[in-house]
Order: C-alpha cells, then sequence, then structure tokens
C-alpha cells in the first residue's frame, strides 16, 4: 500500500491549496463513490430517511442530538403523530411539548423546535426557509442541523460534520494529530466534508458517511482491516506499521 501524505493538519491555508489539487480530487472521487456503494448495500433503514418534509427531519435531527438513535425511533412517530407539522407544535402547550420529549433530555430542544415552529409560520408564512443564513439564524440550529436539513429535506447540496462525519475524516486525514475542537481543526474538518462532497448523489453521500462511522469506523473498536477505505487511511496506515513491527 502507498502511503499517502496530507498536508499538516495545523495549517488551514494548506488545505485549502490541496482540496484544489487533481490529485484530492482524484481521492475524493474515490472516497465518495465507495461510501455510496457502501451505503447502498448496508446503509440503516430509518422513517426520516423515507421523507423530504423539513418539519420531519427538523424533528429528526433535533433528537438525534444528545440521544442515541435506537432510543430516537421509539419516539419520533410518536411525536408526528401528536404533533404533524409547525402549526401544531406551534401552538402547542408546553406541558404537551415536554411530556412528548420525557425519556429523550435536553429540554432545550424542543422549547427550540417551537420557537423555530412559530417564526417559520410568522416570518416564512409556514414555508422551511431555504438559505442558510436563514436556517442558522432558527433557534436551535447549528451548522451541522442546518446542513442535515437543506440535503436530506430540500435536496441541497451542503455538507455536514457531526460526531461521526468528524471521525472518519480525522482519522483518514488528520491522524495522528490529536482531534480537536479548536477552531482552525474544525475549519479543516468542514472543508474536507465540502470538498469530499459529489456533485450527485449527496443525500447518498451524507447519510452513508454518518452510517460508515457509525457501524463500521467506529469510535471503539473500528473495523479497519475489512475498510472500504482503509487504502487512504492515516489511522489504517498507523495500525499496519505497528502489526508489522511487532
Amino acid at each position: 500500500m502507498v502511503k499517502r501524505i496530507y498536508p499538516s493538519s495545523q495549517s488551514l491555508n494548506m488545505w485549502e491549496i490541496y482540496v484544489q489539487t487533481s490529485e484530492f480530487k482524484a481521492l475524493a472521487h474515490q472516497i465518495s463513490q465507495r461510501l455510496i456503494l457502501w451505503f447502498n448495500k448496508n446503509g440503516r433503514d430509518l422513517p426520516w430517511r423515507k421523507t423530504h418534509n423539513p418539519y420531519h427531519i427538523l424533528v429528526s435531527e433535533l433528537m438525534l442530538q444528545q440521544t442515541q438513535v435506537d432510543r430516537v425511533i421509539e419516539y419520533y412517530q410518536q411525536f408526528l403523530n401528536a404533533l404533524p407539522n409547525f402549526e401544531a407544535v406551534a401552538q402547542a402547550p408546553e406541558s404537551l411539548l415536554l411530556k412528548l420529549w420525557e425519556g429523550l433530555g435536553y429540554y432545550n430542544r424542543v422549547r427550540n423546535l417551537q420557537k423555530t415552529a412559530r417564526i417559520i409560520l410568522e416570518k416564512y408564512n409556514g414555508t422551511f426557509p431555504t438559505q442558510k443564513e436563514e436556517i442558522l439564524s432558527l433557534p436551535g440550529i447549528g451548522e451541522y442541523t442546518a446542513g442535515a436539513v437543506m440535503t436530506f429535506a430540500l435536496n441541497l447540496r451542503e455538507p455536514i460534520v457531526d460526531t461521526n462525519v468528524n471521525r472518519i475524516l480525522h482519522r483518514i486525514f488528520l491522524y495522528p494529530t490529536k482531534n480537536s475542537e479548536n477552531s482552525t481543526f474544525t475549519k479543516i474538518l468542514w472543508l474536507l466534508s465540502e470538498n469530499l462532497l459529489p456533485e450527485e448523489n449527496y443525500w447518498e453521500f451524507n447519510q452513508g458517511i454518518m452510517d460508515f462511522g457509525a457501524i463500521h469506523c467506529t469510535g471503539t473498536k473500528p473495523h479497519c482491516f475489512s475498510c472500504y477505505l482503509k487504502e487512504f487511511c492515516q489511522y489504517y496506515q498507523s495500525l499496519s506499521l505497528t502489526r508489522f513491527f511487532k
């Protein structure tokens, strides 16, 4: 296996130059196509993947913040049955909101959902906005949630970086640098996510890279030696060298 040399993880400028090179673009194409292929064979069957309704997608994304997928599946349809749209959640008494959210914790998420619903009704006539700046201005919506709703509900090409995507990009491109929340490291992750995103099939790519992190490139005991992406991965190369010199 050819050892790949990527730019320093400390230099955003070097990464901005590198992602424009033909080398990276060829690499990005291979990675994206392999992830899409993997997803089409192995992707999880999740209820919010069967809709493009912005309200449904937003509910799922807010529930998934700080909560495991299996737990969210239990609550998602129950919540939608009780409050099926922005108008219903905007008008709901707080006692009902909290009761429906009970067991998920972090109740500010559902309070922010209600605030967002009221803004959408009052400012956007009940239609979810499509401009990223407007979406980011809504309560409780950050870069990841905005990108997820734009991709999965609005069919717009937007990068995402959640915990799983962070782990994959760190292992492939930035290892052995310690995973960090500093601004340069975060900007590099978003830059990589944006430039790996294919022009087509970006819904499948974004779903696929999250599932790949949840199922295959896991936080503990990742399946490195059977990995679709191992030939590109700094983390795998370090494991291979360790194994070789034992």
